[in-house]
Order: C-alpha cells, then sequence, then structure tokens
C-alpha cells in the first residue's frame, strides 16, 4: 500500500466514523412514537371479544398487541429512566445507593404506564 493512499484512507475513516449529534427533539419524538404505540397496542386489545379465544386463527392481532404494547412500554420505561439517570447520580451516595434509586425510577415509570391504559 502507497503512504498517500493509507493517509487518505485514515483520513476517510476518521470523517466516516466522526460522531454525530443528534436532533434535539429526538427525545420528545421518540417518546411520543413509543406512547402512541402502547396506546394503540391497549385499544387493539381492548377492542379483543374474549369469544373469539376459540378459533386461534383470531389471536394474531392481540399477540401481536401485546407484544408491541410491551416492547414499546419498555422501551418509554428505559427513556424516562434513563433520561433522569443524572440526578439521581447527584443524589446517591454510592453505587447501591445509585441502583435503589434507579429499581424505584423505574417501579414508579411502570406504575405510570400501567396506570394510564
Amino acid at each position: 500500500m502507497s503512504e498517500p493512499f493509507a493517509a487518505d484512507f485514515e483520513g476517510l475513516l476518521r470523517q466516516a466514523l466522526a460522531p454525530v449529534d443528534p436532533p434535539e427533539d429526538l427525545v420528545q419524538r421518540l417518546e411520543g412514537t413509543l406512547m402512541s404505540l402502547t396506546e394503540l397496542a391497549a385499544g387493539e386489545l381492548e377492542s379483543w371479544e374474549i369469544g373469539a379465544m376459540r378459533d386461534p386463527r383470531n389471536w394474531v392481532r392481540p399477540v401481536a398487541a401485546a407484544a408491541i404494547g410491551t416492547v414499546a412500554g419498555a422501551g418509554l420505561v428505559v427513556l424516562r429512566v434513563r433520561s433522569q439517570q443524572k440526578h439521581r447520580k447527584a443524589l446517591s451516595a454510592n453505587t447501591a445507593e445509585f441502583a435503589e434509586h434507579t429499581v424505584r425510577a423505574i417501579g414508579a415509570e411502570v406504575r405510570k404506564l400501567v396506570s394510564r391504559d
């Protein structure tokens, strides 16, 4: 490999792998999308009729709604808990206390999400 090509290649790699800042409203957009997914999934589950359980072909939509709602809800909890990490870290004296605050925050966010539906 020639020396000028190697230097150019390294420069191209450095340029291609440079960190990119996300848009400022990314968290709000992501939270809105996850919230609408959980609400849609909850609505789908509420509209499902118990009498339809006899036929397994009718199970696809409720199962998909439950899976999508669970994943979106978990993502929403992680996003909200992660956004307050610096605050909890400042309140904690050690790692164990930080872990305890984080677990409590996760529980609080899950309760908020479940009570909303």
